[in-house]
């Protein structure tokens, strides 16, 4: 890829994070930038064009921005018309080589649990004095920390399965691979089409961590020959990172694989659940692979704990705990979330991008104590309900709510129903399955508004 961008026409397709950031980079290297956003209010510097007005052959590339399918009218035009294809992660890389050529990538992806355990390895690497930066789908975008003035040593990437459909050149000293589960089925075509872009990450790793515990991972990477290295809840077998006892264990990054060290308490990690113990052992392996000690490991999940939106208790009152579990917007990430309590009254729906609600209906009922139901497609999961749980009560709620306004009557008529189940003991739990955009602004706008809700109407807060 040249990264002689002066004087060439460049579209750039999406005007969000991404897109704004490779424009005004772009623009910086003095190209001349144009946008093409299906939004025609979007607020920018640059020209914006519909997708309909735009005449491909005026442009030399274009720059595509993660969630725009290969199969969209603008994009089957530019390549006909044998426009270059540009991604952000890609034309990165190439400044990171060009001007940065002892920078280290390090990458994560899997359905659930990214943000958490980029963040938590990027903590450990920062704990043991290394200049390292998250980036990509958590904190800045990957090109404004490659061109950031303060040269970071270490990127660790976190990586969506749109952003690895598109991404063609970039290499990671090491990579890891949390768990794949049905998610953005819509725009994929399919869990197969899904499951090969999360593993497109394998060529282009030198070392890969895998989570040993989920099914799919082993079983598609059974033939995979690169050097990769397990991570289990269990004992772990030489070569492996595992769970004896309370304690976290390498058997992979020590001089001798019959050999043990400890990592870390499970008691060091907050919350401590399943899935957040699974995390910490990708993160470690992160970290070891670029030399960080067992004891910045260590330090840094005591340290440590997860964002907002995430697991996050709100408020506990009458001997009911309500949490806001927002960023669950697949059946996979809410249904460790439920499987976390004993009793649950669920908040749940939203837009399902084409997973199937069943299994986690089935495997979850025995926790489920009532379900309150939101959104575009919570037919789907009151389905499930009838199929598995038919006599779990099931509420649904509307109210006279504005997307993105100043009225929260929804988020509080979703409490009060709440409150008529819950009971001492019961966890009131806002874990989705779902994305937003149907009825919020955001994940975390659904969970803003739920905590508002919580706060006036349990807490009793104005």
């Amino acid at each position: 890829m040249s990264l002689n961008f002066a004087g060439r026409t460049i579209l750039v397709a999406g005007g969000g994070v991404t897109g704004s950031s490779v424009a005004r980079f772009l623009s910086t290297e003095g190209a001349t930038v144009a946008i093409v956003d299906e939004n025609p209010n979007l607020k920018t510097e640059f020209t914006v064009l519909a997708p309909q007005s735009v005449d491909v052959t005026q442009y030399s590339a274009v720059v595509i921005s993660p969630g725009w399918k290969d199969s969209h009218p603008l994009i089957t035009d530019c390549i006909a018309a044998g426009i270059e294809i540009l991604n952000e992660i890609d034309i990165a890389w190439s400044i990171a080589k060009e001007r940065s050529p002892n920078q280290k990538w390090l990458a994560l992806t899997g359905t659930n649990g990214k943000t958490t355990t980029v963040e938590m390895a990027a903590a450990m690497l920062q704990r043991a004095g290394l200049k390292a930066v998250a980036c990509g789908n958590v904190g800045d975008t990957v090109i404004d920390a490659v061109t950031h003035k303060d040269g970071f040593d270490y990127l660790i990437l976190e990586l969506s399965s749109f952003q690895l459909h598109w991404m063609k050149s970039a290499h990671f000293v090491s990579s890891a691979i949390l768990n794949i589960a049905e998610d953005h089925l819509d725009w994929h075509g399919g869990f197969d089409a899904y499951c090969d872009a999360k593993l497109s990450l394998l060529r282009h790793s030198d070392l890969v961590i895998l989570n040993g515990d989920d099914g799919e991972i082993v079983k598609r990477t059974h033939t995979w020959a690169g050097h990769k290295v397990f991570f289990t809840l269990d004992t772990p077998s030489p070569g492996e990172l595992g769970i004896v006892e309370n304690l976290l264990i390498d058997r992979a990054f020590v001089s001798d694989p019959q050999e043990a060290q400890m990592i870390a308490q499970i008691n060091d990690i907050s919350p401590t659940l399943p899935h957040s113990v699974s995390n910490a052992l990708a993160a470690a392996g992160l970290a070891r692979c670029v030399g960080v000690s067992y004891l910045d490991i260590q330090s840094a999940l005591m340290d440590f704990h997860p964002g907002r939106h995430r697991i996050e208790t709100i408020a506990s009152a009458q001997g009911i705990s309500w949490i806001d579990d927002s960023k669950a917007t697949n059946p996979h990430a809410a249904a460790a979330s439920i499987l976390s309590h004993l009793s649950v009254v669920w908040i749940a729906g939203g837009l399902a991008k084409g997973a199937d609600m069943n299994a986690l209906v089935e495997r979850t009922k025995d926790r489920i104590k009532a379900v309150i139901l939101i959104g575009a497609d919570r037919d789907l999961i009151e389905a499930a309900f009838l199929k598995f749980a038919p006599d779990t009560p099931r509420i649904k709620i509307d109210a006279d709510y504005v997307k993105g306004g100043v009225s929260n009557a929804l988020m509080e008529s979703v409490v009060t129903a709440a409150k008529s189940f819950a009971a001492s003991g019961d966890t009131v739990l806002m874990a989705p399955a779902c994305a937003s955009m149907d009825q919020f602004i955001s994940y975390a706008d659904r969970g803003d508004r739920f905590a508002a809700a919580v706060k006036k109407l349990v807490v009793g807060e104005n």
